[in-house]
């Protein structure tokens, strides 16, 4: 894991409110990074003159009162994550949108598929694979296959942040061992994982701050004691 100093560890410590939301300021080497929690699988970044929405849904907000975006990250097509009326509503004539192939049959933008990296708008992004192992459907399918959707690593200035999407503890999670700083990792069954797949997913890669995200009717609470003997910074948000 990259090294973070003590005074970086205290400012991430800042909270505040955001357009009403909820929001932790954390500082970078090169400026503040702003986090606002819309709730669910929903949030925004805010990062020197840039903002960078990740799958807006416009059941949470009014998105014409929030900032337009630069970026739109855009996890997987089921309608809690990609709410075209939303992405109107912040897109901007540049507005870039990275997202799964699945998206791409009702928005425009940048498909990655899993394993993918690029460079959007001067951010390194990474797609990280978002599926089900365990958990299926009546049919006997995974509420979500492999390959449809998309976690993904952003990169602001020295802070690595993952945002997994809708996703079990998938093996792929061990590869980002030592590189990730702020994890959010989604904990609503059966969809996704159990307060406990959670604690065993960020076990697997260590991240210094974990945040559970949408975790609809669940205790996010126990994820705080199921982690209590290692050193990760376990933060509880309005992100049901």
């Amino acid at each position: 894991m990259k090294t973070i100093s003590i005074l970086i560890l205290l400012l991430l410590g800042s909270y505040t409110l955001c357009f009403g939301f909820e929001s932790d300021s954390l500082q970078t080497e090169q400026g503040q990074l702003i986090i606002t929690f819309i709730g669910h699988g929903t949030l925004y970044f805010q990062f020197q003159d840039k903002v960078v929405h990740v799958d807006p849904w416009t059941r949470l907000a009014d998105y014409k009162d929030l900032p337009k975006a630069d970026l739109i990250l855009i996890t997987h097509h089921h309608g809690d994550h990609l709410d075209t009326r939303a992405v109107e509503q912040i897109r901007k004539e540049n507005t870039q949108i990275v997202m799964s192939e699945l998206c791409s049959s009702k928005v425009d933008g940048i498909v990655m598929h899993n394993g993918d990296e690029k460079s959007v708008q001067g951010f390194s992004i990474k797609a990280v694979p978002a599926y089900n192992i365990k958990h299926m459907r009546d049919n006997n399918t995974p509420y979500h296959p492999k390959g449809d959707g998309n976690g993904y690593v952003i990169t602001f200035a020295d802070l690595d942040v993952y945002v997994a999407g809708d996703t079990e503890n998938v093996p792929e999670m061990a590869e980002l061992k030592d590189q990730i700083e702020i994890a959010f990792l989604p904990m609503n069954l059966p969809y996704t994982m159990s307060p406990q797949m959670a604690a065993d997913a960020a076990r697997s890669f260590s991240p210094d701050i974990l945040y559970p995200y949408h975790y609809g009717d669940t205790d996010a609470t126990i994820l705080v004691d199921l982690l209590k003997d290692t050193s990760m910074d376990v933060r509880i948000r309005d992100m049901q």
